[in-house]
């Protein structure tokens, strides 16, 4: 197996692996509207501030599942460039031009941050809090030169693609790195 070591002994895995974003991927449409109310806001939120999403990037389906679990309260991030329901938004034609919000690392650390170590609306998958997850998260598989050739790693990769950070409520613009003017 191929590994880069970590670059840092620090007890903190997110240093420790130099993670510096997480993603929210949207369509470029939405991009005016996130900038225009400051930020992210969970589906609760925007349905709350009667805020409508351009072009949305779950179905129905999705948001009733969110809603039934109670995610519905929380944006949904992930940790690397690649996730299977951006596959799936884009396969069934509700995503154009895609991009991946980064935000900021400092948002694990908001009140309420919760980890699901699959999709999190899936049947049978529960979320933890933040602070209890973190030997849940395969950090070297996301984080490390592996050997991803190797059928192991692949499925541990797969299986952590699909992970997710939830954080409630909002995401001020400040934490999103490139939300750029159009």
């Amino acid at each position: 197996m191929i590994r880069l070591r970590p670059k840092s002994k620090s007890k903190d895995p997110f240093v420790r692996y130099s993670v510096n974003a997480f993603y929210h991927f949207t369509d470029l449409r939405n991009l005016a509207m996130i900038r225009e109310h400051g930020g992210l806001y969970s589906l609760h939120q925007l349905q709350e501030r009667e805020i409508e999403i351009p072009i949305p990037g779950g179905n129905e389906l999705s948001h009733e599942l969110d809603a039934e679990k109670g995610l519905d309260h929380y944006i949904h991030l992930c940790f690397k460039k690649d996730h299977p329901m951006e596959f799936v938004a884009r396969q069934e034609g509700r995503l154009g031009k895609l991009i991946y919000l980064e935000v900021h690392p400092k948002v694990r650390k908001f009140d309420g941050v919760r980890f699901a170590p699959d999709v999190s609306n899936k049947t049978g998958v529960c979320t933890h809090p933040f602070e209890e997850a973190l030997d849940l998260i395969d950090f070297e598989v996301l984080y490390t030169i592996t050997d991803w050739n190797d059928p192991p790693i692949q499925e541990r990769l797969k299986q952590a693609e699909k992970s997710e950070l939830l954080v409630p409520d909002h995401i001020p613009l400040k934490y999103i790195r490139n939300c750029p003017n159009g």
